[in-house]
């Protein structure tokens, strides 16, 4: 066991990171992040993915002590030993022979063993209620283990937000004209603004604002279901009113995919950025810019209560709270003439920034994810 730095050790140990890809750019983003800020620290990973092809854009040259494993149905575990901690990725539920091979493995050696489940971010007071509470296993390939509950979180009863050690050093060496310049973007100093997401109810709403001012404007368009939605709304909306945009404030500029660091790069280099899901969330938290986040749907709008809850602990003011109620479709309604979409409001971005800056001061405060997971393992071996 040897000291890191101030904010954590390492276990000098071997964890197996287990992810299923539903959303390639969320899940895989997160359990990236982790098996990365494990490796940099000192540990070794293998990450199991049921799909790795994201990873060929997303970290395209991999990283040190990190080893790529192709999840496989049924997991092969011949002439392979589990390794000290076992971790699953948003309840991923991990194939019964591997879970029998590190149960024996473990008991063999007489250890305890360590299986963690990493949840999905809220900031709902079920996460600072659950954070680091042990499950037994009662029965099944697992029986005698505990699987312990970690929750990433934006209060110190949680177990924090991924952030590297050098982030701030990065983001002080950033150039915005330089990287704009190497990605192809003709900039002439509009204002400039991100767009991840999925399919927004009031994304035509958005595209019509920008477009009418009161200054220009440059969206930047991620690759994928971004680039779909905006490419399929312009048509739409050129058909019904060619003259949409017949003063040319809103230029649009489509990306291709993008590595991680470079994604920082976007938030970072943008006035705005609109986000979606869990990873660009906390990536547009430390890119300390305006930001309005797509959350992920759920069924019977469970999302909802999961916006509201981020929501308040943003402090939010009566600008932003609207604005991510309609962009997340909170109050549109079914009535006889259709759908009803309520209208975006102003962007307020002055106030918005200052909520983002004090939001996210505290949250530096506290000790990332990495850290405080390790320290989590440390006790618990």
């Amino acid at each position: 066991m040897r000291i890191v730095d101030n904010s954590g050790v390492t276990t000098g140990k071997l964890w197996d990171i287990f992810c299923r890809v539903i959303d390639n750019y969320g899940d895989i983003g997160v359990g990236w992040r982790l098996s990365v800020g494990l490796a940099a620290r000192g540990e070794r990973v293998r990450f199991w993915l049921d799909d790795t092809s994201a990873l060929a854009w997303m970290a395209p040259f991999g990283a040190p002590n990190v080893e790529i494993r192709h999840w496989t149905q049924p997991i092969q575990t011949e002439g392979l030993a589990p390794g000290d901690i076992l971790l699953e990725t948003f309840a991923c539920e991990i194939d019964p022979e591997f879970i029998a091979a590190y149960a024996g493995w473990t008991g063999a050696r007489g250890q305890k063993g360590l299986w963690i489940n990493l949840e999905y971010l809220s900031a709902e007071s079920y996460a600072e209620r659950n954070h680091g509470l042990p499950s037994p296993v009662m029965t099944g390939p697992g029986a005698g283990l505990s699987k312990y509950f970690f929750y990433p979180g934006f209060s110190m009863a949680t177990g924090g937000l991924l952030r590297e050690p050098d982030l701030a050093e990065r983001q002080a060496r950033f150039e915005r004209a330089d990287w704009l310049q190497q990605r192809g973007v003709n900039w002439h100093g509009e204002r400039l603004v991100s767009l991840f997401c999925y399919e927004p109810p009031a994304l035509a709403d958005l595209l019509d604002r920008l477009a009418t001012g009161p200054q220009a404007t440059q969206l930047l368009v991620t690759a994928g279901r971004a680039t779909a939605a905006v490419t399929a709304c312009i048509l739409n909306k050129t058909r019904l009113q060619p003259l949409w945009n017949k003063r040319e404030l809103l230029s649009i500029s489509y990306l291709p995919p993008l590595t991680q660091y470079d994604y920082d790069h976007l938030l970072w280099a943008c006035d705005l950025n609109f986000v979606r899901g869990e990873d660009s969330l906390v990536r547009a938290l430390w890119a300390n810019k305006p930001f309005v986040w797509q959350i992920y749907p759920q069924q019977d709008d469970a999302h909802h209560r999961k916006l509201e809850a981020f929501l308040d602990i943003l402090a939010a003011p009566p600008s932003l709270r609207a604005f991510h109620q309609v962009w997340n479709g909170v109050n549109s309604r079914t009535n006889g003439n259709g759908n009803h979409q309520p209208q975006l409001p102003v962007l307020e971005l002055d106030s918005w920034q200052q909520i983002v800056t004090r939001a996210g001061q505290q949250l530096r405060q506290q000790d990332d994810l990495v850290t405080q997971i390790m320290r989590f393992a440390l006790k618990n071996l």
